[in-house]
């Protein structure tokens, strides 16, 4: 269902999925700056994603599609949302264009399916899509401690060109609030697509670093 009814912009999709893993403020800040961009954005949400949603943000998923246009109306991009169950959708089929997928934040069950080829719902089919096509898959992992499966089954999608981006701050830039941090992380899954923003100050983009060498001066 599209969710608001902004043009979209043709060779400007990408395919968002929202896991069960701790985080989902990064997937929902990732949908607002792309939809900021104008991009046409493919939403899924797994079910323990949904759960996420509520505990961690307080969003009253009773009504989903509600509960979306809410959170992400009057933005200039266009939102699609797509049923995690909904295996037909236009995104399960190789023959559909979009740009890339991200799923932000990956919970290790859902990277696990993404290993093994397993594609019982519309996040792993279309992220076998994204494979076997040949596009940008980016996953951002959200677990601690990794044990050696978590590992194992990242190696084995590394191997196939899948970008991993594990949820892991930088504090180089200086970060005042959460919302920073989170910010940081989204800036960086757009830069491995080489999608232009401001999210964050860069290394070097600034006197920051001067005033950084100055302060490690001072102290020591």
């Amino acid at each position: 269902m599209n969710l608001n009814q902004a043009s979209s912009h043709q060779g400007k999709r990408i395919v968002i999925g929202i896991t069960g893993a701790s985080g989902s403020i990064y997937g929902v800040r990732l949908v607002e700056t792309l939809l900021d961009l104008q991009y046409t954005v493919h939403l899924i949400v797994s079910n323990a994603g949904w759960r996420v949603l509520k505990e961690e943000l307080g969003w009253n998923v009773t009504d989903r599609e509600r509960a979306l246009n809410e959170q992400f109306r009057g933005r200039p991009g266009s939102l699609v949302y797509h049923p995690f169950t909904d295996i037909g959708a236009s995104i399960a089929s190789g023959s559909y264009l979009v740009d890339a997928m991200i799923i932000m934040p990956c919970s290790m069950g859902t990277l696990s399916a993404v290993a093994h080829g397993s594609s019982d719902n519309l996040m792993a089919r279309a992220a076998d899509v994204m494979i076997k096509e040949g596009r940008p898959l980016i996953l951002v992992p959200r677990e601690t401690p990794l044990h050696a499966i978590h590992l194992e089954n990242m190696l084995k999608l590394a191997r196939l060109g899948v970008k991993m981006i594990p949820a892991m701050p930088a504090f180089y830039f200086h970060p005042k609030t959460l919302d920073d941090i989170v910010l940081f992380l989204v800036g960086k899954v757009l830069d491995s697509l080489r999608i232009e923003h401001q999210l964050f100050m860069r290394w070097g983009d600034s006197d920051a670093n001067t005033g950084q060498q100055d302060d490690h001066n001072r102290k020591n």
